[in-house]
């Protein structure tokens, strides 16, 4: 088997690879006894059709086409892991079959993509400044405020809207009196107070009634995610179909109990916790972006494949998808909100997908050379509180005890103490000032 060798690029390389008539030989034979099993031929049993035979009924070269997958599929990792020594191969290789013909060599070329080269810049003592994360008394009361709004009685009321009261409302938009496209709603709800239509939509509806259909005109915001409608005077029809008073209640231990605490003052305990926590979570998040993105600014990196960044990107696209759908929504009305395909969300998001991937080359890299790993004990430890976690879930019981989860976790833990390393080397002290 001759294998030659060519650099494109990319960070890709080309390999052609030729077996001779000879190393074709027992592959041809395989190829006709797998088809002899798929096709009928009378008199003979599905596999034990003699070659002229088969070669005669279906002709030759479905034999050799049959011969050349199985040859591929024998010969190829072994004549990528030798090729790529020293780098790694990426995604799916991309196969092409060149020359195939009786009595003649069997070609076939490979184009596979590798991690590109990476030479790594600073990465120690880049002294990051880490705030303190404290949560204010006005955060604590703002969320009593919104668990308030949540448990509100509404009231069907025969009187004209007021303050905070909640209208329903059915809405026809117009640019210079031409309907808008997407532009009509029905039953819409407004809290009074709440500018999350359009800024002061809510305050026309002050003073109407059930039934009665108001009309007025609005600008649009100059930054409106609209832009057909950022800058514009917009003309609404509304016609109101109920008015609702919103009885909030009283903020005391019995409103606590709801929430299965015994009084206000756990409910505020709690609220505070789960505040700083989430907090906390953002922080470390902004915090490790941070870090990251000044050691990916100093770091060389080699030309990125194609392939590594397509596929960050349809990840990218299904974190998305399934966030949206998590809340609720349906993600063709998201594309649709947007006025966007799913290929053209996608080149927007190119520039995050290139982000994140130099970022996990870094993690990668500094493992490599710092020699950070997890040990067989802490994944062996690791497995063990999952499948006592998930000890009623088969499903994931199995997966647990695959190999290939294994090897994926010891990447997840990996990077986790990279990223820790990395903080204990490049955080300032809380309180710190920041080193010039």
């Amino acid at each position: 088997m001759q294998v030659s060798k060519k650099d494109l690029e990319k960070s890709q390389i080309e390999l052609t690879v030729e077996l001779s008539v000879e190393e074709l030989a027992p592959y041809i034979e395989k190829g006709a006894q797998k088809v002899s099993q798929e096709v009928k031929i009378e008199g003979f049993r599905p596999g034990k059709v003699p070659f002229d035979v088969l070669k005669q009924k279906i002709g030759e070269m479905t034999i050799l086409e049959e011969a050349a997958h199985i040859a591929i599929h024998k010969t190829i990792d072994e004549v990528i892991e030798k090729n790529t020594l020293g780098t790694q191969a990426i995604g799916q290789p991309q196969v092409n079959i060149t020359k195939l013909a009786p009595n003649n060599p069997l070609e076939y070329k490979i184009i596979v993509s590798l991690l590109p080269t990476i030479a790594l810049g600073k990465y120690r003592d880049l002294n990051i400044k880490v705030d303190e994360v404290k949560v204010g008394d006005q955060e604590i009361e703002k969320t009593l405020h919104e668990l308030q709004e949540m448990r509100a009685k509404e009231v069907l009321m025969d009187r004209a809207a007021q303050e905070s009261d909640k209208v329903t409302v059915d809405v026809k938009m117009f640019l210079d009196k031409i309907p808008l496209e997407d532009g009509e709603h029905k039953e819409l709800a407004i809290i009074i107070g709440k500018n999350y239509f359009v800024p002061g939509f809510d305050k026309k509806l002050i003073g109407a009634k059930r039934e009665e259909t108001k009309k007025f005109d609005l600008p649009y915001p100059d930054d409106h995610h609209q832009k057909n409608l950022a800058g514009k005077m917009v003309e609404f029809e509304v016609k109101v179909k109920g008015v609702y008073e919103r009885q909030l209640p009283e903020l005391n231990d019995s409103f606590a109990t709801f929430f299965r605490v015994k009084d206000l003052a756990e409910l505020k305990k709690n609220l505070q916790e789960n505040i700083l926590h989430e907090k906390t979570h953002q922080a470390e998040m902004k915090n490790e972006a941070e870090l990251l993105s000044k050691i990916v600014a100093d770091t060389k990196f080699g030309d990125l494949p194609e392939a590594i960044l397509d596929s960050e990107a349809k990840n990218m696209m299904l974190e998305l998808e399934q966030s949206v759908t998590r809340q609720g929504g349906k993600f063709e009305d998201y594309l649709s909100h947007l006025k966007k395909s799913k290929t053209e969300l996608m080149m927007e998001m190119l520039p995050n997908a290139v982000k994140r991937v130099k970022s996990a080359l870094v993690i990668r890299e500094l493992a490599i050379v710092e020699k950070i790993a997890p040990t067989e004990k802490e994944i062996d430890e690791k497995i063990a509180e999952l499948k006592k976690q998930y000890a009623d879930n088969q499903e994931v019981t199995k997966m647990l005890a695959e190999h290939g989860y294994r090897h994926y976790l010891t990447n997840v833990l990996t990077n986790e103490k990279v990223i820790t390393q990395l903080k204990d080397w490049n955080y300032a002290p809380i309180g710190d000032k920041q080193k010039s």
